[in-house]
């Protein structure tokens, strides 16, 4: 995340993570600021302790990764860890088409 983070940000990505806490002392914003400081993470987290956006998307595995693209439409959905060269290459195709 954050390789495409440093390369493509430039070029229009936009990386948010979400945070859905799984124990109690993860709910606490001051917990969140701070391990987002100590793993030096560039991009915005957003701490949804209700897991609104959770459901929104009906995740049920962690890490899952969306991409949605310049119109506001879900594109790409990749659920585990690996796949990255194929979703670099979905980032490329995402950020090289055209917005009115």
């Amino acid at each position: 995340m954050r390789g495409w983070h440093e390369q493509y940000t430039g070029q229009g990505l936009v990386i948010i993570g979400n945070h859905y806490p799984e124990f109690s002392y993860e709910e606490d914003l001051g917990n969140l600021e701070q391990a987002v400081a100590d793993l030096g993470i560039p991009y915005a987290v957003v701490q949804d302790n209700d897991g609104l956006n959770w459901r929104a998307y009906q995740n049920r595995y962690w890490p899952t990764l969306y991409l949605i693209d310049k119109f506001g439409h879900l594109r790409y959905i990749h659920v585990g860890e690996g796949r990255y060269p194929e979703t670099e290459h979905a980032i490329r195709v995402l950020l090289d088409e055209q917005y009115p």
